[in-house]
């Protein structure tokens, strides 16, 4: 006779519920959600806007203390203002703590810097379109591939200068239009120009601005998911426009070795929130919201660009325009009706 067959091991988390009956073993999907997570690693896109000499560069080194972003270096001062405005992409691989994460900083010289910057939005608007259609084809295609890489710009900086009073009609020209297609993250560069009265008068002034104009910046209202959502959210929506130092030099201050501008009067300590915003910015970008970020990019903005552009694909014969939609109301409904494999980390 045979023996029997050995016993197999319990399963990783079975242990939780060694002597419970009871017990299935259902939270153990967080566990496998983590490694397969820790295995592909992430991806985030962001976009820097803003005229030159307002330290995107620098901000975006001091975000992940890396040289993730170089700064421009010009020979000729023919070359210093470019013809048109160049997108440039730089890709990283960063890695924290076993935790692997491609970034990938996109780079817009030229925008705000001529003297007539009419429809300057123009090629950025187009970028990021284009990166929503080569996702798509990606998507549509018969022989796609297990795991589609992103490039679609899931957060966009506008940097607003450190003017004191109101927004430009370059600003809100650019974000009323962009805000429709990528998640908007507007900072006041260089704020410690600005005396703390000045801040505060400025960035209410901005506040109104934006809901003037019916500009909506992230993290947006109507995408809140529940009132703890709403709650966190709030308190965000009430520090926008985030006013930012950025620095990639150390100083020591106090004993300890700081992030900081150094002046006459004493040192900016970049991380200190009693001397700028830089804090709650790095928190909303990478360490509380970077998923929703790109969850909205997702659902929101590519779900939009997607219906769109099938629709126009699904013309009707003769000729009839289809119904376009063009709102996230809408298209929320598609996607929920036409689930479509997206492949997502």
């Amino acid at each position: 006779m045979s023996a029997p067959p050995h016993p197999q091991p319990p399963a990783k988390g079975a242990s939780h519920g060694a002597g419970d009956f009871s017990y299935v073993g259902i939270d153990a999907i967080l566990e496998q959600m983590r490694r397969k997570a820790m295995k592909q690693g992430f991806e985030l896109n962001i976009m820097i806007v803003g005229q030159s000499g307002l330290g995107k560069s620098t901000l975006m080194n001091t975000l992940f203390k890396s040289k993730v972003s170089r700064k421009s270096v010009v020979s000729t001062p023919e070359e210093r203002i470019p013809k048109t405005i160049e997108i440039k992409s730089i890709s990283h691989d960063i890695e924290e703590k076993g935790v692997r994460m491609k970034l990938t900083v996109i780079d817009t010289p030229g925008f705000g810097d001529h003297i007539n910057n009419e429809n300057c939005w123009q090629p950025i608007m187009k970028f990021i379109n284009d990166q929503y259609e080569q996702y798509l084809q990606e998507e549509i295609n018969i022989n796609r591939k297990k795991r589609i890489p992103d490039s679609r710009v899931h957060c966009c900086m506008y940097f607003i200068p450190p003017t004191g009073h109101c927004l430009r009609p370059l600003d809100v020209e650019f974000m009323s239009r962009l805000s429709k297609v990528v998640n908007i993250v507007p900072v006041i560069a260089k704020a410690d120009t600005l005396t703390l009265e000045e801040r505060d008068f400025f960035k209410q002034t901005i506040r109104e601005g934006l809901r003037a104009n019916g500009i909506d910046v992230y993290p947006q209202k109507e995408f809140d998911e529940d009132a703890d959502d709403r709650m966190i959210n709030d308190k965000i929506r009430e520090m926008i426009p985030f006013a930012v130092v950025g620095s990639d030099q150390e100083y020591q201050v106090n004993g300890k070795r700081l992030l900081g501008r150094k002046t006459k009067w004493g040192t900016i300590e970049v991380e200190n929130i009693a001397h700028c915003e830089f804090a709650y910015l790095r928190d909303l970008l990478i360490r509380t919201h970077m998923q929703n970020i790109k969850d909205i990019t997702s659902s929101i903005h590519y779900e939009v660009y997607r219906v769109r552009r099938l629709n126009e694909t699904n013309a009707q014969p003769n000729g009839q325009p289809p119904n376009t939609l063009v709102n996230p109301q809408q298209a929320n409904g598609v996607a929920a009706q036409h689930q479509v494999l997206t492949h997502e980390m």
